[in-house]
């Protein structure tokens, strides 16, 4: 599928030269390499935002103390009182969230730190498929038949307005902890923590829910005069919730995903290490029973490692036994649940893989869909915690706003997902009167509705989409941050570079663009369709750079051919027999002979 190409915005150039001369000083005899190495550093800087010396040195290391007063969140002071009442009175306290890994991992958090000094703490997580998203009747049910009077709700609850007023006309308070949008009105719950209210003064905006969660603990930490460093072993879960919600790494998420990820790959809590025992990863020492790992774990490891395995249990059963696994302090009362979970992530995957494939086979066998704008496809049998992968998938290969319907008791119900910069939530709710539920974000959404409106809201949904999305929004994207050289390219650029980890949006790994480049003439396939070759410069002198290109085996009889391109890439590292060297991942090629612009 062609792509197209998007140079990220330069700053300024005075702006970029004044912080590489900064980010140069007490480097004493810097060489005109070194300095044009600090002039690509101050430009990925300043396209993050970060003008000064002292934004760089944040960005570059990190502090606790980096991290903003809790106490600024609307209604802190609120949810604190509450919960030191609750304790002081003897009061049963449930911790509430939703069943995927932001929710689960902020659950385990909670729960954890109230755990270890009350005891008249529980938690609850909404089944998927008899009670969806959210807080429901049912969980509230609960919370009165077991005589909780305080529920903390966490990464949901924001919507909530009938069920945590139904709460509490049976004398339930509720907490909410949550980072979606509000709606014009808040629910009426004793305290609601969210930095999207539109009346917060809060000065980061993009905290996940296990994030709120945290600063719900670091509050009760400073009203109880404890010292923030007890609070370190909840980082990993937090990081976990960064990566696996999809959250920016910048501002707050950026210290806590850092210091999380530290956590990880030094110390892992017990849930993780049992869980990871499954994955190819993990390296056990033949002289001790303790885990160590072959490689440094990354933001990328918890989106696709981890994350998949905790939200598969909240797939395929319940999301409880992921609490379970978190909040574990030792392996070996985990290791059964560990193996039912690395089960349910195998069974989700043949699901996945299964619907995917039947889903393919039905787009491409209705010539009717070869000139729509979106893509809708339903299945009765499909697996409900599924059909959100497979729509993720759909996009990979048709890149069009998608929604993947099941049947799920009465309801039809679907999961959406967007390409780009298209709005699929705001086209979802000009179709609002045609469904019983919808929810989500941008990119992202849950909807339901009943069997006899499908055909109509498949019509209207495609009329919406056809009127809003441009021919652009449908071409797939890649992201540069800017045209280099090849002989920029050098062991002291990449060091730096690595230290912008952690990445993610709005962090993500650097993309850098060459052009008029040739292969040195060895270019070959490799695996099933890969292509590994040597890059040179036609116009600037430059050593060979090795590259590897995974998936573009097209592209060898051209390259071993001598045709000039140019190449979009990351600049990675390759271990091979005990040797580390420089490698060129490419993203996309350009063959000058096509005459694309």
């Amino acid at each position: 599928m062609e792509k197209r190409w998007s140079y990220k915005q330069r700053g300024e150039r005075e702006v970029v030269g004044k912080l590489a001369a900064l980010l140069c000083v007490n480097k004493d005899g810097a060489k005109a390499d070194d300095l044009r190495t600090y002039e690509i550093i101050a430009d990925l800087l300043v396209q993050r935002g970060i003008t000064t010396y002292e934004e760089a040195e944040m960005f570059f290391r990190p502090k606790y103390e980096h991290l903003h007063d809790p106490f600024l969140l609307n209604d802190m002071d609120k949810a604190v009182e509450r919960i030191l009442l609750a304790i002081k009175a003897g009061e049963k306290i449930l911790v509430y969230g939703d069943y995927d890994v932001d929710g689960t991992s902020a659950v385990a958090l909670v729960y954890s730190y109230l755990e270890k000094f009350y005891t008249e703490v529980d938690y609850y997580i909404p089944d998927r498929y008899s009670e969806g998203y959210g807080v429901s009747e049912k969980g509230v049910d609960y919370a009165v038949d077991n005589d909780f009077k305080l529920v903390i709700c966490l990464d949901c609850g924001i919507k909530a307005h009938k069920e945590i007023s139904y709460a509490k006309e049976r004398g339930v308070d509720f907490i909410v902890c949550d980072h979606h949008l509000p709606s014009d009105t808040l629910p009426d719950a004793w305290a609601v923590l969210d930095p999207k209210r539109l009346d917060s003064v809060y000065p980061y905006k993009e905290l996940s829910g296990c994030g709120i969660g945290f600063k719900l603990i670091q509050a009760l930490q400073i009203e109880r005069n404890l010292e923030f460093d007890e609070l370190l072993p909840y980082l990993d879960l937090v990081a976990i919730s960064i990566a696996a919600d999809v959250v920016p790494l910048t501002g707050e998420n950026r210290v806590l995903a850092y210091y999380g990820l530290k956590l990880i790959n030094r110390q892992p809590r017990a849930g993780l290490e049992a869980i990871l025992s499954y994955s190819k990863i993990k390296h056990e020492s033949d002289n001790s029973s303790k885990m160590y790992f072959n490689r440094e774990l990354t933001i990328s490891d918890l989106v696709f490692l981890i994350g998949p395995r905790i939200n598969a249990a909240g797939r395929m059963e319940s999301g409880r036994a992921s609490v379970d696994l978190l909040k574990a302090k030792t392996v070996e009362e985990v290791t059964d649940v560990a193996r039912g979970i690395d089960q349910n992530n195998e069974e989700r995957k043949n699901l996945d893989k299964t619907a995917t494939e039947e889903a393919k086979r039905m787009l491409d066998s209705d010539v009717n869909q070869r000139n729509k704008k979106a893509t809708v496809v339903y299945n009765p049998n499909w697996h409900k915690g599924v059909i959100g992968i497979v729509a993720s998938r759909l996009i990979e290969k048709y890149y069009r706003p998608t929604i993947v319907f099941t049947k799920s008791n009465d309801l039809i119900t679907g999961s959406a997902r967007s390409v780009k910069d298209f709005d699929i939530y705001a086209v979802i709710e000009s179709c609002s009167h045609l469904l019983t539920h919808f929810g989500g974000h941008k990119f992202a959404a849950g909807l339901s509705l009943r069997p006899e409106n499908l055909n109509a809201f498949m019509d209207l949904f495609e009329e919406k989409v056809s009127e809003q999305i441009t021919a652009e929004q449908l071409k797939p994207e890649i992201e540069i941050d800017m045209e280099i050289n090849l002989r920029d390219i050098n062991p002291k650029l990449f060091r730096i570079l690595k230290q912008f980890a952690p990445f993610g949006p709005e962090n993500n790994v650097p993309v850098f663009c060459s052009r008029h480049l040739i292969d040195t003439g060895h270019a070959r396939m490799v695996g099933t369709n890969h292509l590994k070759f040597s890059a040179v410069s036609r116009e600037v002198p430059s050593f060979p750079y090795p590259c590897i290109g995974f998936g573009f085996a097209d592209y060898c009889d051209k390259l071993v051919g001598g045709e000039m391109f140019d190449m979009c890439y990351q600049i990675d590292e390759n271990v091979y027999k005990g040797q580390t060297t420089l490698q060129l991942n490419t993203k996309d090629i350009r063959l000058l002979s096509d005459n694309v612009n």
